[in-house]
This record gives C-alpha cells, sequence and structure tokens, in this order.
C-alpha cells in the first residue's frame, strides 16, 4: 500500500477523544513528576526507561519518552499499517509536553510506599482514560504488537517481558528495594487500567437448569427488570431435551437472583461466573 492510500485511510479523531487523550496524558504526567519521578520508581515500559535515564545521565523524561515515541510509532505505522492512526501519534507527542509542563512541580510524599500506590493508580487512571478514547501513549504497546507479529509471542506476554527488563535495570541502577516497588506501581497500575476501562459495575452470568425456566424467566423480568435468554441443552448423561437459562446481572444483584430461583424451583441447578465487560441495556454502552 503507498503512503498516500494510507493516509486516505486515516479516521480524523473526534473531540471528545482529542479531550479524552489530553486529559489522560495530563494525568499520567503528573503520575510521573509528583510521584514516581522523585522517588526513582521505575514502573515498567518506556516510562520506567525515561525514570532510569534522568537519574543515570541526567536527561529530561520528557525528551526520553519523545525520542524513543515518535521512531516507534514511524515505524509501527510503516510495517503495521495506518491503524496506529492520529490518535496514537496524539498520545505520543501531548505526554512528553505535558510532562515537560509539569516537570517543576513539587513531589507529594517522600514515602516510598505511597509514591509507588498512589503513583500506579494515578498513572492507571490516566492510561485508562486514554484507552477509554482510543488512544495510546504508544511506547511499548507499539513495540509489542510489531514483534508480536513476527514471533510466537502474544502482546501481553512481550509487555510482561519488556516490563520486566525495565524494572529488573531499575534494580540493578538504583537497588533492589526500588526495584520491589517498581513491580508494586506496575501491578496497581495494571488493575487500575482495567477498572477505568470495565468500570466499577462488576456483572455476573448465571446459567440456570431448572423444570420451570420460563416461570424463572418471567419471574427475574417481573422482579428484576431483567432479562434472559433460553438456551437449548441436552443432557449427556440422562439423554434428554432441556432448557437452559441466561440470565446478566450485576453483582450487587446475584443475591435476589438465587433467591427467585430457589424459591420457584429448590432443586435448581445454578452455574454463577464472572463477567469480564457486557455492553447492552441495562448496562454500559
Amino acid at each position: 500500500m503507498t503512503i498516500l492510500a494510507r493516509l486516505k485511510r486515516i479516521r480524523l479523531p473526534r473531540f471528545r477523544e482529542v479531550v479524552g487523550i489530553a486529559l489522560g496524558c495530563a494525568v499520567v504526567a503528573l503520575s510521573l513528576n509528583l510521584l514516581l519521578v522523585p522517588a526513582q520508581i521505575a514502573p515498567g515500559g518506556v516510562s520506567g526507561l525515561a525514570v532510569v535515564l534522568y537519574h543515570l545521565f541526567g536527561l529530561p523524561v520528557s525528551v526520553v519518552l519523545l525520542v524513543v515515541n515518535i521512531p516507534l510509532f514511524v515505524l509501527s505505522w510503516f510495517v503495521q499499517g495506518s491503524r496506529f492512526g492520529i490518535n496514537t501519534l496524539l498520545g505520543s507527542l501531548l505526554l512528553p509536553l505535558f510532562v515537560e509542563l509539569t516537570a517543576g512541580l513539587s513531589p507529594v510524599t517522600g514515602d516510598l510506599l505511597l509514591n509507588g500506590i498512589y503513583g500506579g493508580i494515578v498513572m492507571g487512571i490516566g492510561i485508562g482514560i486514554v484507552f477509554r478514547a482510543h488512544g495510546s501513549t504508544g511506547g511499548t504497546a507499539l513495540t509489542a504488537q510489531m514483534l508480536s507479529k513476527y514471533t510466537g509471542f502474544t502482546v501481553g506476554q512481550i509487555l510482561l517481558g519488556i516490563d520486566f527488563v525495565v524494572v529488573a535495570l531499575a534494580g540493578f541502577v538504583f537497588d533492589a528495594e526500588l526495584a520491589m516497588y517498581a513491580l508494586i506501581a506496575l501491578m496497581v497500575c495494571t488493575r487500575v487500567i482495567d477498572l477505568v476501562q470495565q468500570g466499577l459495575r462488576n456483572a455476573k452470568a448465571a446459567f440456570i437448569i431448572s423444570a420451570n425456566p420460563r416461570v424463572i424467566a418471567q419471574t427475574i423480568h417481573e422482579e428484576l427488570q431483567r432479562g434472559a435468554t433460553i438456551l437449548d441443552g441436552h443432557g449427556a448423561w440422562s439423554g434428554r431435551e432441556l432448557e437452559v437459562l441466561l440470565c446478566v446481572v450485576n453483582s450487587a444483584e446475584i443475591t435476589r437472583l438465587k433467591t427467585v430461583i430457589s424459591r420457584i424451583d429448590p432443586q435448581a441447578f445454578v452455574i454463577v461466573t464472572d463477567i469480564q465487560e457486557v455492553q447492552g441495556e441495562g448496562f454500559s454502552k
């Protein structure tokens, strides 16, 4: 595909996406300058590498981010195609900009544990906001996607490997204790990113095998204002045909659901499982 053809396929970001990416990058920048950089905590990725190089050679964090991210973006664009688009380029430019603008702010605390935990929380919130705006801060995500294309490893495995190398480098340059704090920040950041992307309203799915599936479905609709789907099943041991009821509810509603089921059919067989994400009527869009 020619460069001109790729340029024509680029989708310009919507205003809401631009605001989200800018806000997320600003929050990430605050996590670096207020919490992580002063404490010498390198939470993996390009940001962690920038922290190490800052304390080792005095290189500004913003410069390292820019110097690493932009070439990676250009290389990824040629290797992977235009799907990286303007949103990724925007994040790759705005993050160094906000890091530079907030570089003069004073650290919040000198406690290493607090820096690690809250640095991870704030960074996770920022990256999560960027992801929800369909953007990216560039860095190791681009590297992982490129390497995944030519190796047998998944993007997640490559990201984990890169983060481990950066944290190990921080342990070698600083000390083992700071590397352990970096691992705390990395784990907290990863979890918070998931929470921001998926939201706090966790959902559960219930598979119900009962002699009265339609009565249970009707009662669920009347008392919980939730829908249900009837699936065709076949008993492996009995050989008889049966109907399996599938119902998705919020975590707070699962007790009420089980109460309804046991009231109608105490012998019902119920499987409840966690759902990572759900979209549609009655849930997030």
